[in-house]
C-alpha cells in the first residue's frame, strides 16, 4: 500500500497537466465567447478610434491662437459650422477660425486643440474661448485605444467581457477558441440509482454523478451520464462506448482495493497507460489518472467528500487543461482563519471544506461542521489546505483557499 502513496498532490498534479494539451480551436461569435480561451493570436483589424477624435462637446480651433484667452478677455473665432460624430470634417480650420465639435467627432483639418464647452461663449456667427489649450488638449489620437496589426489577444488568454469589447474594437466578429471537452461521467456500483427512478432499499441516487456533471456545465462542458453496475464485461462496454464520445472519462466509485473495486483493473485490461493511482490527500487518497487511447481518464473514489476533492484538485485542472487554461483551477482569496486547522496526517495534503464571513479586512473562514456529508458539500463556499510537511494552521492565520462559488 505504502508504494501506491509515495506520490504528493504536487507531483500528481505536475504529471496530470504535462499529459495534457489543449484541443483544437473552433470559431465561435465574439458575443458568445465569454471566458473561453483564445486559440491564436488575435491582431487588430483596423484602428481604434479610426480618426483623430474630441474628446469633448466644444470647439476645434489653433492652439496658438487662443494662447492669451481668459475669461476677461476671451479670444473672438469666427464659426465655420459643427462637426457630430460618425460625420465628415467638412471645412478647416484657419487662422482665426473654430469649429463646434461633438464628443468622438473626427478633428477638422488645421485644428490642434478642443476647448471644452465650458470654457466657451457662443455667439450668433462666432465664439469667445476663454482658457489656453495647448496642442492635443481633448484630442483621442487615431489608433490610440487599438492600432491595427498590434496583437491584442495571445493564445491561452482567458476571454473576459473587457477584452470582449476590445476586440470588437478592434473589428472582429468572431473569434477562434479552444473547444470545450466533452466529458463522460460514469458512476459505478451495483447500489447506484439514476436520480427518478424507485430508489430500492439499500441502494442510493448517483448524487456524486450530478454534482461532478453540474462542475462540468458551470465550466461550459458538455456532459454526458451513465451508470453500470460492478460487472466486468458492462463496464468494458461503457467505458469504450464513452470513448467514442468524449475527449475525456470520469469514473466515479470503485476506486479503491476491495473486490467489487474494479475500475482501475478494468483500465488496465482496455489497455490504458495509468500515470498514477491514489495519492497523499485526504480526503481522495483513492484518485487516479492515466491514458486510454490518448484520451484522460480520472478515477475518483465514491465517498463524496473524497469524489469531489479528486475531481476539484485532480480532474477539473486536467479538463481545464484541454479547455486551454494556462493556470488552471479554482480561484484563490486570502482568509482568516476561524479556528485552528490541523493536519490528520502530517505527511499529506489535508483539505479543510469552509463557509465564509466578511468581517474586517479578510474574509473570515469557518471550518464546516455537521453530521451531514452532503449537506456540508452543498454549503461549502471554500476549501482551505494543510500543505504536505506543515501540522497545523493556527487560528488567526491568513491563507489561501480555493473558492467553490
Amino acid at each position: 500500500m505504502s508504494r501506491h502513496l509515495t506520490m504528493g498532490l504536487n507531483e500528481a498534479l505536475t504529471l496530470t497537466l504535462e499529459r495534457l494539451s489543449p484541443l483544437e480551436g473552433e470559431t465561435v461569435p465574439l458575443f458568445d465567447s465569454v471566458d473561453r480561451v483564445v486559440a491564436g493570436p488575435m491582431p487588430a483589424l483596423v484602428d481604434s478610434p479610426s480618426v483623430d477624435a474630441s474628446l469633448k462637446d466644444g470647439y476645434a480651433v489653433i492652439s496658438r491662437e487662443v494662447a492669451g484667452a481668459t475669461s476677461e478677455k476671451p479670444v473672438r473665432l469666427k464659426l465655420l459650422g459643427s462637426v457630430a460624430a460618425g460625420a465628415s470634417a467638412g471645412a478647416a480650420v484657419t487662422a482665426g477660425t473654430a469649429i463646434r465639435v461633438l464628443t468622438g467627432a473626427r478633428i477638422p483639418r488645421g485644428a490642434d486643440a478642443v476647448v471644452s464647452g465650458e470654457f466657451a461663449i457662443p455667439g450668433d456667427n462666432d465664439v469667445g474661448i476663454t482658457t489656453f489649450a495647448e496642442p492635443g488638449r481633448n484630442i483621442l489620437p487615431r489608433g490610440c485605444d487599438v492600432t491595427a496589426g498590434a496583437i491584442m489577444a495571445q493564445p491561452g488568454t482567458v476571454l473576459t467581457p473587457g477584452l470582449v469589447g476590445l476586440l470588437a474594437a478592434a473589428g472582429h466578429s468572431r473569434v477562434s477558441v479552444v473547444r470545450h471537452p466533452r466529458v463522460a461521467i460514469v458512476a459505478t456500483g451495483d447500489e447506484v440509482v439514476a436520480p427518478g427512478q424507485p430508489l430500492p432499499d439499500g441502494t442510493l441516487y448517483a448524487s456524486n454523478m450530478l454534482t461532478l456533471a453540474a462542475w462540468c456545465r458551470r465550466y461550459r462542458m458538455d456532459t454526458e451520464t451513465a451508470i453500470v453496475a460492478d460487472e466486468p464485461h458492462e463496464m468494458k462496454k461503457v467505458f469504450s462506448h464513452a470513448l467514442t464520445r468524449a475527449d475525456a472519462i470520469i469514473t466515479s466509485g470503485g476506486a479503491w482495493t476491495g473486490d467489487r473495486d474494479m475500475v482501475a483493473r478494468i483500465m488496465a485490461e482496455l489497455g490504458w497507460e495509468q500515470v498514477f493511482h491514489r495519492i497523499r490527500i485526504g480526503p481522495g487518497k483513492a484518485v487516479g489518472f492515466g491514458l486510454l487511447a490518448g484520451k484522460p481518464v480520472f478515477i475518483l473514489p465514491g465517498g463524496p467528500p473524497s469524489n469531489l476533492m479528486g475531481f476539484l484538485q485532480i480532474a477539473l485542472p486536467g479538463l481545464l487543461r484541454l479547455a486551454g487554461h494556462r493556470r488552471p483551477g479554482l480561484p484563490q482569496v486570502s482568509v482568516r482563519l476561524s479556528t485552528e486547522l490541523a493536519a490528520a496526517h502530517p505527511d499529506w495534503t489535508q483539505f479543510i471544506f469552509g463557509r465564509l464571513e466578511q468581517q474586517g479586512e479578510f474574509p473570515l473562514f469557518v471550518p464546516m461542521k455537521g453530521n451531514s456529508r452532503l449537506g456540508s458539500l452543498a454549503e461549502a463556499e471554500a476549501v482551505a489546505t494543510i500543505p504536505e510537511g506543515r501540522v497545523r494552521w493556527p487560528a488567526g492565520s491568513i491563507v489561501a483557499v480555493q473558492l467553490l462559488r
